[in-house]
């Protein structure tokens, strides 16, 4: 094995290691708890929130690396009609599948 791929499995093992010490961190912590503090719980709340704009606002507003806010970007357009959707119906299948349809119609159609 060469000097880098060694460097590559010991990085690769010293991150999988610090990433179990982390999560076993709260398992541990919250273990000796009998229940999570409000302040921890209210910041908890928006984890979800904030991973699922993390994951979806650069495929929304980026188009080949740059920023593209108007009407020649599909995905920003069918993102919005999947946010009014979603905001109307509060349902996650009607919002996915509204948005879907849309962003097909934006792409083949027009």
């Amino acid at each position: 094995m060469s000097a880098s791929a060694a460097l590559v499995w010991t990085a690769v093992l010293a991150i999988a290691v610090g990433t179990w010490a982390f999560r076993a961190s709260f398992v541990f912590l919250f273990g000796y708890l009998d229940e999570v503090p409000p302040r921890v719980d209210r910041v908890l709340r928006f984890i979800p929130a904030a991973v699922i704009t993390a994951i979806i606002a650069p495929r929304l507003l980026l188009v080949d690396g740059s920023l593209a806010v108007g009407p020649g970007n599909e995905r920003l357009l069918a993102g919005a009609v999947a946010v009014v959707v979603a905001w109307y119906t509060e349902n996650i299948f009607a919002t996915i599948a509204v948005g879907m349809v849309v962003l097909w119609l934006f792409v083949f159609l027009l």
